[in-house]
This record gives C-alpha cells, sequence and structure tokens, in this order.
C-alpha cells in the first residue's frame, strides 16, 4: 500500500514541472502578438521581399497558426501595408524634424543627414521603401514618400527663391530635384556605406548648394535640340 502510495506520489511529481512551466508562460496579449508579427514581418520582408515571404513563415517564426496572423492583418497584404505605412511614417517624421535651421545650406545638410540617419538606424526599413510595393491598398510607396519631402521643403525653397528674385513657382520642381538626389545617394550610399555618412552630406549640400547659389534665373540649353 505504502509502494502504491510513493509511486503515486511520484507520478504526480512528475507532471509538476511541466504544468508548472505551462502556467509559467504567459500568453501574449493581442496587441504584443501584434507587434511581434510586424516585427517578424518587417525582417522578413527585408530580407526577401513581398514575393519571397510567406504567411507560413512568419507564423511558424512567431510561434502561432495562420490564422492568428489573418486574425490581426487579414493576410500577408495586410500586414505588408501597415510595415509599408509605419517605415514611411517614421522618415518623414525624421526629415521634417530635422528642419529646424533658418539658414537654407544648414536646412539643407539637416535634411541629408535626417535621410542618412534613417538608412543608417533603420536598415530593414529603408530596404523595403525602396522596393515598389505591390500593395494595392499600401497608402504609397518610396517615390510617394519622397513627393511629401519633396513639399516639406518647396515651401521653404519657396521663400528663398523669392528673396533672391527668382520665379517662386518653379520651387517645387528644385525641391524634387534636390529631395530626389539625396534619395538616390542614399539608396547607394546603403550598400556601399563609403565614405562616412558626415562625408556622404557634406558632398551633397557641396552639390546642392553651388548650384543654387550660381543659379541663372533665365537658364538656356547650349545644345542644338530646343523642344
Amino acid at each position: 500500500m505504502a509502494t502504491e502510495d510513493s509511486s503515486s506520489d511520484s507520478g504526480r511529481d512528475k507532471d509538476r514541472p511541466a504544468r508548472a512551466t505551462r502556467r509559467g508562460r504567459r500568453r501574449m496579449t493581442g496587441t504584443e502578438r501584434r507587434e511581434q508579427l510586424l516585427d517578424i514581418g518587417r525582417t522578413l520582408f527585408a530580407e526577401r521581399g513581398f514575393e519571397g515571404t510567406s504567411v507560413e513563415e512568419i507564423a511558424a517564426k512567431a510561434g502561432v497558426s495562420k490564422p492568428v496572423v489573418y486574425e490581426h492583418f487579414g493576410g500577408k497584404e495586410g500586414l505588408y501595408a501597415v510595415v509599408v505605412d509605419r517605415e514611411m511614417s517614421r522618415l518623414l517624421s525624421m526629415v521634417t524634424g530635422a528642419l529646424t535651421a533658418g539658414h537654407p545650406r544648414e536646412l539643407l545638410e539637416q535634411a541629408a543627414f535626417a535621410l542618412l540617419d534613417y538608412i543608417e538606424r533603420y536598415t530593414d526599413g529603408f530596404h523595403i521603401l525602396v522596393r515598389d510595393s505591390p500593395v494595392a491598398q499600401s497608402t504609397g510607396t518610396f517615390a510617394s514618400l519622397i513627393g511629401d519631402i519633396a513639399t516639406q521643403v518647396e515651401d521653404i525653397l519657396g521663400l528663398e527663391f523669392k528673396s533672391r528674385g527668382y520665379d517662386a513657382k518653379l520651387a517645387p520642381m528644385y525641391a524634387q530635384a534636390l529631395v530626389g538626389m539625396v534619395a538616390l545617394t542614399g539608396q547607394w550610399w546603403l550598400n556601399v556605406r563609403k565614405p562616412k555618412k558626415a562625408e556622404v552630406a557634406a558632398h551633397l549640400v557641396n552639390l546642392a548648394w553651388h548650384g543654387l547659389q550660381g543659379l541663372e534665373h533665365h537658364p538656356k540649353l547650349v545644345g542644338r535640340r530646343r523642344d
């Protein structure tokens, strides 16, 4: 009888660690699970792109079933759209928040540094943004984001044009050119990472500023083509 009790107690003791482990593993809240899926999706989209990433892989890395991903985002497209929107908001916020100086040349430096800072700190996000989004319901692509940043710059550039006697109506076009130059250089620097960030910013501003400083009021073509 004593042997049976001992055996029974031993059996219960063997079960206790497993039950304790199950009880000790806290279940994620809905918000926590959503953030986990976004982090995993962001990493996979950056590494493999939208087409190369599957719901199955996202779910497996999160330790959940596929229906959990669908429950939170409606599918891979919904998850991707949220990731893109977050990265676009982050980059736009960094660039517009950096434009605090009064002197136009320093504003150019701040804008260049803001974009390069984003590339350096949020490399995965930049990898995602520079790809054309295949998701129709996404709020935009990197090109549309550059347009948003250029809109912020054109107001500043318009004031500078007026003070120098240039046609302020051309400010939007010049803003697109300046921001596009910085963005494309940023894409190149993402892969080579040379020279150092500060040196890249200095050369960008050198080209932009000295080009603006010697700007002709009525530029003319020098080649034969006129249309």
